[in-house]
């Protein structure tokens, strides 16, 4: 495999094993390319441009699609002009290719070829059917700025009118990137997630008023291969509730059926599926902290919906799954009812016996656009806030502490106490929701320590 000034477009030298009644190649072999480390774009379109005479020239025409282009018979000089957003824009590449050779062209690359022997047929495989209503970008074959030296001068090639009246590149309109989709941006990781990404035309944001992931024509609403990256920060998190007969189904509705349609719309198209799940997929009996591989045995129906949408989400070729834990952003949680109640003189009784950390929101959005911003390996991550592993009345008294109150007002308790007097159904805890960190530091994510993080907090 050659890599090349053009991000993303590689060339590949192909075996062609050849006697007296002609030659034979594997054109294309998934299972050996993507070991050589070509991606796995999912072709389901095969295409083939049989051209008569030599310098017959076609393009540059930049598609919004990935195509693996190969010579079947003859020999083409290829030119390639990268046409994407970004400071790669503008980037030129070119080589011969004959049956022995073939290239990788990422979507929005600007792709030409010229023949240099009579009858030549090149193939491609893309991976999108082809639309009337597919958004191109296009550059003239005489651009000076590319200035690519063609092998047949252009006043001597046979080339279309449409293709001599393609803009110079100071006149392309740059391809954008494919889009990110966040879903469940109203709630507290949605929050966070819009502060991460920010408004970057190619990232979007979605409630459950704009897409209903249970609608049976959710694999049409969308142009889903426009996107790279759906991010699921929406879920049902009332455990308690979950336990009721209404929440459970609604539990099971949000967690498992919509994840299911997703992981559906992720697979078809080619698409890194995004998916925030739990501390409790665990039932806490571990005597060390949990790991990504442990087996997970959910006490509750909150858990038990968490797991199955894990499960689900783990079959999509391009995933991540962040397993967090006490989540603490905006609107309503643990740290600003303890902060409350400090100022109201309250002194609170919290659980003691539920050991693990919280996880700020920042720091999740933050460790979710690492991942993707760094194309880690695809799979399952841990991802708390950083630091010691502490109780409920620990972090509660860290919270007195960060605003002046004495943290001694903070009582620890049971959790058998603490939900003896509860009015309704109580979801099980995992005592145990430290979760090992150790992998996602290997990507070289460095989630901030607990208490420099809740001060942050607080102050903000």
């Amino acid at each position: 495999m050659l890599t090349t000034p053009i991000p993303g477009l590689l060339v590949f030298e192909l075996p062609v094993h050849g006697d007296a009644r002609g030659w034979f190649k594997e054109n294309w072999q998934r299972e050996k390319m993507s070991a050589l480390g070509l991606p796995d774009f999912g072709p389901v379109q095969n295409n083939v441009s049989f051209n008569d005479a030599v310098g017959t020239t076609r393009g540059i025409h930049a598609e919004p699609w990935d195509k693996w282009v190969s010579v079947a018979t003859g020999r083409i000089f290829g030119a390639w002009v990268d046409l994407r957003e970004g400071p790669s824009f503008g980037a030129v590449y070119t080589a011969e290719l004959d049956p022995s050779r073939a290239v990788f062209v990422p979507r929005g690359v600007g792709n030409s070829y010229q023949t240099l022997e009579p009858d030549t047929a090149y193939t491609y495989l893309v991976n999108e059917h082809w639309s009337a209503d597919a958004s191109y970008s296009f550059l003239n074959l005489a651009d000076e700025d590319a200035a690519i030296e063609w092998p047949i001068p252009l006043a001597d090639a046979e080339i279309s009118e449409k293709d001599r009246a393609h803009p110079r590149l100071n006149g392309v309109l740059p391809v954008p990137p494919r889009k990110t989709l966040v879903i469940g941006a109203s709630g507290q990781l949605g929050l966070a997630l819009r502060t991460e990404l920010g408004n970057a035309p190619h990232v979007e944001y979605a409630t459950r008023d704009d897409l209903d992931l249970t609608s049976a024509s959710l694999l049409s609403a969308r142009r889903w291969r426009d996107y790279d990256t759906i991010i699921n920060a929406a879920a049902y998190t009332a455990v308690d509730l979950a336990e009721t007969p209404h929440g459970r189904q609604a539990a099971w509705s949000a967690n498992v059926t919509g994840v299911a349609a997703l992981a559906r719309v992720a697979d078809h198209n080619g698409i890194t599926l995004v998916h925030v799940s739990s501390d409790y997929v665990f039932d806490g009996t571990l005597e060390r902290p949990y790991r990504e591989d442990d087996s997970v045995s959910p006490l509750g129906v909150y858990g038990q919906t968490k797991a199955a949408g894990d499960a689900i989400v783990a079959t999509a070729s391009r995933h991540y799954i962040l397993r967090t834990s006490w989540v603490i952003g905006e609107g309503k949680n643990f740290v600003r009812t303890m902060a409350t109640l400090a100022d109201r003189g309250i002194d609170p009784r919290v659980v003691d016996d539920q050991i693990g950390r919280v996880t700020f929101t920042q720091d999740l959005a933050s460790g979710i656009s690492h991942l993707m911003r760094t194309r880690a390996p695809y799979g399952t991550y841990n991802l708390t806030s950083g630091g010691s592993s502490l109780s409920w009345a620990d972090i509660a008294r860290l919270v007195f502490d960060a605003l002046g109150h004495d943290p001694a007002r903070v009582t620890g308790v049971s959790t058998d106490e603490y939900f003896a007097t509860a009015p309704g159904p109580t979801a099980p805890r995992p005592r145990n929701s430290i979760l090992d960190l150790g992998k996602i530091r290997t990507t070289g994510f460095v989630p901030r320590e607990i208490t420099s993080a809740l001060t942050e907090y607080l102050e903000s």
